[in-house]
C-alpha cells in the first residue's frame, strides 16, 4: 500500500507543479458545459414564415395573429403570389409559407371544410418537421375554437388533456445538460490519464520506476487516485453548473448520483490509462483519447439521437459505450428521482475492472 501512496503522491505533486494543465483540467469542462448547454438547444424558436393573404379580411388577419402569438413562429414577409415561394426557399428566406385563399372568411362561415395551404422548405428535414408540427398544432387549436364558437362550450367530442411527467415544461436543457455531463466527463478523464504513462516515457522517468520493486497494478492504482480526485471535483462543478445556470432539477439523491459517478469516472480514467500504456507520445495519446471518447459518446450514447431509432449493428455498438449507461443513470436520478440501476452499474463496474486490468497488463508487458 505504501508503494501505491508513493506513486499517487508523486503523480499528485507533478499535477500541482503544472498549474496550466490543472487549470485546463478544471476550467475546460466548465466552459464546455456552458457553451454546449446554450448551443445544443432542441427547442426551435422564431421560425421564419411568410404569408400569402389572398382574402384580406379580418378573419385572415386574425389567423395570422394567432399564428404569431407565441415566440415559435415569426411572420417575416408577405408574398403576392405562389411564384415567389420557390425562389424565396432557394434563398433561405423562410422556413414555410402559409397561403390563405380568396374567400377564406366566407368559407369559414358557410362551408364544412376550409382549405388553407402550407408549403414548407424540406431541405432541412428536422426543421421542416418542427415547422409542420407547430403549424398543425396551431390549426388544430383554431379548429377547436371555431367548433366551440359554432356549437357551444363542450361541443368537442374528444378533448385531450395531456400531462407530461418529469419535464412538464419540455425544457430542452433538462434533457441536454445531463447528457453533456456524461460526454464531458468521459472526454476530460480519458484525456487526463492518457498522458500519465506516456509523460514518464518522454521524460525518461519510466526507467527509474522500472528499477524499483513496484508492481504494475500498484503503478496503475497509484496513478488513478489523484486523477480520480480531480475528476470528482470536475464532476461536482459540472453538475453544479447544470443546476445553477440551466436549472436542471434534482429529483433524486446527491449521494446516489455521486456513487454511480465514481464508477463512471473509473471507467473513463481506465480508458485513458489503456491508451497511455499502448502509445509512446503525449500528442498521440491525447489525439487517440479524444477520438475514442468524444465523438462516439456524442453520436452513439443516446445523448442526441435515440438508440432505438438506429440500425441494429449501431445499437450493439451503442451498448459498448460507457456513456450510454451513465446517461440512463444521471437522467434517471436527476429527472425521475430513481436510485436503482443494477444493470447499468454492473456493466460500468465490469468495464472499469477490465480496463484497469488491461492497463496493468500492458504496463506489465512493457516492464518485462
Amino acid at each position: 500500500m505504501k508503494r501505491v501512496w508513493a506513486i499517487a503522491r508523486k503523480e499528485f505533486l507533478h499535477i500541482l507543479r503544472d498549474p496550466r494543465s490543472l487549470a485546463v483540467a478544471i476550467l475546460m469542462p466548465l466552459m464546455m458545459v456552458v457553451l454546449y448547454g446554450y448551443a445544443i438547444d432542441m427547442e426551435m424558436k422564431r421560425l421564419r414564415v411568410a404569408v400569402i393573404d389572398l382574402d384580406h379580411t379580418a378573419q385572415s388577419r386574425d389567423f395570422v395573429r394567432q399564428m404569431t402569438a407565441g415566440e415559435f413562429i415569426v411572420v417575416v414577409g408577405e408574398l403576392r403570389s405562389r411564384d415567389e415561394i420557390e425562389p424565396a426557399f432557394r434563398r433561405g428566406l423562410y422556413h414555410a409559407v402559409v397561403v390563405l385563399p380568396n374567400g377564406y372568411a366566407a368559407s369559414i362561415a358557410t362551408d364544412a371544410v376550409t382549405r388553407i395551404q402550407v408549403m414548407i422548405d424540406g431541405a432541412d428535414g428536422t426543421t421542416a418537421a418542427t415547422v409542420d408540427n407547430y403549424l398543425n398544432a396551431l390549426i388544430a387549436r383554431a379548429n377547436r375554437e371555431l367548433a366551440i364558437e359554432r356549437l357551444g362550450v363542450g361541443a368537442m367530442p374528444i378533448e385531450p388533456r395531456p400531462r407530461i411527467f418529469f419535464n412538464p415544461e419540455l425544457v430542452s436543457a433538462h434533457f441536454v445538460v445531463p447528457g453533456l455531463v456524461a460526454v464531458v466527463l468521459i472526454m476530460i478523464c480519458a484525456l487526463l490519464t492518457s498522458i500519465a504513462i506516456t509523460r514518464e516515457k518522454e521524460n525518461g522517468t519510466l526507467e527509474q520506476i522500472l528499477t524499483t520493486p513496484i508492481r504494475a497494478p500498484q503503478v496503475i492504482i497509484g496513478k488513478v487516485l489523484p486523477y480520480l480526485l480531480i475528476a470528482s471535483v470536475d464532476a461536482a462543478l459540472v453538475i453544479m453548473i447544470g443546476r445553477t445556470v440551466f436549472g436542471v432539477p434534482m429529483q433524486g439523491s446527491w449521494l446516489v448520483l455521486a456513487a454511480y459517478s465514481i464508477i463512471y469516472l473509473g471507467v473513463a480514467l481506465g480508458i485513458g490509462l489503456v491508451i497511455s500504456a499502448i502509445t509512446n507520445s503525449q500528442q498521440v495519446a491525447m489525439m487517440v483519447a479524444l477520438l475514442a471518447t468524444m465523438l462516439p459518446s456524442i453520436m452513439l450514447s443516446g445523448f442526441i439521437f435515440p438508440i432505438r431509432s438506429m440500425p441494429l449493428p449501431l445499437q450493439y455498438i451503442c451498448h459498448v459505450m460507457p456513456a450510454t449507461y451513465y446517461l440512463e443513470i444521471i437522467r434517471g436520478i436527476m429527472l425521475k428521482g430513481d436510485a436503482w440501476f443494477p444493470v447499468q452499474a454492473g456493466v460500468l463496474l465490469v468495464m472499469c475492472v477490465l480496463l484497469l486490468t488491461l492497463a496493468a497488463r500492458k504496463f506489465n508487458a512493457r516492464i518485462e
